[in-house]
């Protein structure tokens, strides 16, 4: 996104000097990293609203199938009902309903647990792993350097 053409005429005829062109340099990179940034942000904004449509109709889809499982509940409670009292249906079909939600409530919490704390940490041992190394061979760097003044 630099633009080169802009390039300002010093004397005439005459090369920029090396000042120039580095003050023209970092005009450029200033420019281009805003820029990418801008570009970046429209990006991010697109993508944030395919998200959010996305997340809506899957909510919606989640609605639907609360109604299909409510009304699969009354399907089996009347077709329990046929050979049981409605009453002793019913009660069999919740206690399966809430022994199945206690079931996913404890495999949900397992796999939240796991996810506690939310660091990465092997991304974390992985960078400290790298200062310490930067840090030793910044050690090891001044005292050979100090080595070679004293000699």
């Amino acid at each position: 996104m630099a633009d080169v053409g802009n390039a300002r005429p010093t004397q005439a005829g005459s090369e920029p000097s090396t000042a120039e062109l580095v003050q023209r340099a970092t005009e450029q990179v200033s420019r281009l990293v805003r820029d990418e940034l801008a570009l970046a942000r429209a990006e991010l904004a697109q993508k944030g609203k395919h998200a959010g449509v996305g997340i809506g109709l899957f909510s919606g889809a989640g609605v639907l199938v609360l109604y299909g499982i409510g009304a699969l509940a009354a399907t089996v409670i009347l077709l329990l009902a046929l050979v049981l009292p409605a009453w002793v249906a019913a009660l069999i079909v919740a206690v399966v309903l809430f022994v199945a939600a206690g079931v996913l409530a404890l495999v949900g919490k397992k796999q939240v647990t796991q996810a506690v704390p939310p660091m990465p940490a092997s991304t974390v041992r992985s960078v400290r792993a790298d200062v310490d190394t930067v840090t030793a061979a910044m050690k090891d760097g001044k005292a050979a350097a100090q080595d070679g003044r004293q000699a």
